[in-house]
């Protein structure tokens, strides 16, 4: 076995290995923003099922005294 040929192997493995580990931290990253933006979306004040249903519920009030 060729030593300088196993050197080049094990040193294009170990580049190989960097790469992988830094494109998943980048896509790990990307994931969690999108996470935030989603539980962002989430969060927001949108129509219940109920007022879309009945649209004129609870926009006004009656009151007597």
């Amino acid at each position: 076995m060729d030593i300088a040929q196993l050197s080049m192997n094990l040193s294009q493995n170990n580049l190989m290995n960097a790469v992988g580990t830094a494109m998943l931290s980048k896509t790990l990253d990307l994931m969690e923003g999108q996470a935030d933006a989603l539980t962002a979306g989430i969060d927001m004040n949108s129509p219940s099922l109920e007022s879309l249903v009945y649209p004129t519920s609870g926009t006004s009030i009656d009151l007597r005294i």
